[in-house]
């Protein structure tokens, strides 16, 4: 792969080294005070999601339709650590910060990609699903915050590299593991862990930022979870379950809740006025096997408001009760206003695995609209069965956890999506401490096509603005800018730039691995960049490579 890479490339490469090479002061200390106002610093890339509303879009317009396509790389880093990545790189200043596979966290010179220092952590051994994959840091007075896959939230000092003080946030061995960028609001550095496919009971956390002291903590499934024993979704879909049966073993399974899964593994957004945390909820636990956890499961497959100084819910919106399907609601949540009868609403909206984009009054948890499926879906709620069960969208959707973008001048949220056939067949087994806890299994189809598209959803009505078509499943997320262009990475190692108000294809770049990363954009200097990963994703099998391009159009 580094050969490849070097033969394709006529530009120096700058390659990660596997020891601190000196590190000097950064010119720019971010403040927690600083991160309330992300939103209007255009330049710089504060947090995983840009700022608190998780848009992932930049004002920045220097790089536009008229000049894309001369946009080239500027410079090229090299981890030397070969796996999925996923990493969004978080710029303060002149630094970046971006994270690998085994949760590797490099400090980097945005201007030209000099590496300042590399953390490589002593992971305790951890039973985990689905890659040993990580999505980025946080960064807030003098700190680089990372979740490991071991379970530990780790701070790092920002100019040095060196850890500072850690915490166990969940039980590695029973199947907990942390991969989600945490998320600095106040005093408080906010995580939440996976584990759902291991009877991990699902929750977010917060803890003070200074020395890691817990400062609450809020479970997604506990008692009472049986909920409203809903027929139907939200929006009015027919889940086809035996209500009556489910009942009849509710007393049998009381305590179902224990191991209920609901795990929020992907950064949330937050309404600073509000003070209001919003997170996103997986599977119950075991996916695909509902006949021993009775109810609705509330509250996996969720969208959740939390009040961010105690951690209490004000209120869900359960997009699937009972699901056995593997249908997470996990991709981030996302802020904008809409318009309802004419005025304007504080919106929060998640791009579901079940291909419907869900928006929803902030304030209330009310269902304002759901968009027109952006995948095909066929068989919807069908039951698994022993023959098997064909159903579209499969277990990775939809929307996987990819990130979407939405552009606020155009009111279009931008979702990357996969088209994966699977077919669902019973095979129920009880929990064994450790062991992959599925119910069932889904089954990929070898004889049916697969593949992925890049959708703009019109938030206002719920329709497709526009759509464009690849050949492959896509998991990544976009981003978006002021100079009316979005940029999403394929499977195949294209990285591309579209034009958002059209959806045309302006420009690619062919990187050489999978690029199952969600871009981010920054300026330095007066400059504009364009940086993503390329390294490919252990779920749908793209390429790997270590790989991090920042493009840029030459002046």
């Amino acid at each position: 792969m580094r050969s490849c890479l070097i033969a394709m490339l006529s530009l120096a490469l700058v390659f990660g080294l596997w020891s601190s090479v000196g590190a000097s002061p950064s010119p720019y200390m971010v403040s927690a005070a600083d991160l309330m106002h992300a939103d209007v610093d255009s330049g710089q890339w504060l947090m995983y999601g840009h700022d608190y509303s998780n848009q992932r879009y930049s004002k920045l317009r220097q790089i536009n339709t008229n000049n894309v396509t001369k946009m080239q790389p500027a410079w090229v880093f090299q981890t030397g650590v070969i796996g999925p990545f996923e990493t969004t790189p978080v710029v303060v200043g002149d630094r970046m910060y971006i994270t690998t596979a085994n949760s590797h966290v490099f400090a980097l010179d945005a201007r030209n990609g000099v590496m300042k220092w590399h953390y490589q952590p002593k992971l305790a051994q951890t039973i985990f699903c689905c890659g040993n994959v990580n999505r980025g840091v946080a960064v807030a007075e003098g700190k680089v915050f990372v979740a490991q896959l071991d379970g530990k939230l780790v701070a790092l000092d920002q100019d040095s590299g060196k850890m500072t003080w850690q915490v166990q946030v969940g039980d590695n061995t029973a199947g907990y593991s942390l991969t989600m960028a945490p998320l600095v609001y106040k005093d408080m550095v906010l995580v939440g862990g996976a584990g759902g496919e291991y009877g991990v009971r699902g929750s977010v956390s917060a803890y003070s930022r200074s020395d890691g002291a817990l400062r609450w903590r809020f479970y997604t499934v506990g008692p009472g979870w049986e909920g409203d024993w809903s027929a139907q979704t939200p929006n009015g879909a027919d889940l086809h379950r035996n209500i009556a049966a489910e009942k009849a073993v509710q007393a049998k399974y009381a305590d179902s809740w224990k191991t209920g899964g609901g795990a929020s593994w992907m950064t949330p957004a937050i309404d600073t006025q509000m003070n209001t945390i919003f997170v996103t909820t997986g599977n119950p636990s075991p996916d695909l096997d509902g006949s021993g956890r009775p109810g609705d499961n509330q509250w996996s497959d969720s969208v959740i408001a939390l009040d961010a100084d105690t951690g209490k819910m004000k209120w869900a919106y359960q997009e699937i009760p009972h699901d056995v399907w593997d249908l997470d609601a996990v991709s981030p949540a996302v802020l904008f206003t809409t318009t309802v009868n004419g005025q304007k609403v504080p919106a929060v909206g998640q791009a579901g695995k079940t291909a419907w984009f869900y928006v929803l009054d902030r304030r209330t948890g009310k269902q304002i609209r759901v968009s027109e499926a952006f995948d095909p879906q066929e068989n919807m709620f069908a039951q698994p069965t022993g023959a098997g069960t064909r159903m579209l969208p499969g277990a990775n959707g939809g929307d996987e956890w990819s990130p979407v973008s939405f552009d606020p001048s155009l009111g279009y949220a931008f979702i990357v999506t996969l088209n994966q056939p699977m077919l669902y067949k019973t095979r129920p087994a009880p929990l064994q401490p450790g062991a992959l806890w599925l119910g069932s299994a889904f089954l990929g189809i070898p004889t049916e096509k697969q593949d992925g598209s890049v959708v703009a959803i019109d938030t206002t009505t719920g329709k497709i603005a526009w759509r464009h078509m690849v050949d492959y499943p896509m998991i990544g997320g976009a981003a978006s800018t002021g100079g009316n262009l979005t940029f999403v990475g394929e499977s195949n190692g294209n990285f591309d730039a579209f034009n958002s108000k059209t959806g045309r294809l302006l420009w690619h770049f062919q990187t050489g691995a999978g690029v199952n990363a969600a871009p981010m954009v920054y300026e330095i200097g007066g400059q504009e960049y364009v940086a993503v990963a390329s390294g490919g994703s252990f779920q749908i099998n793209s390429p790997y490579g270590d790989a991090l391009y920042v493009f840029h159009v030459a002046r």
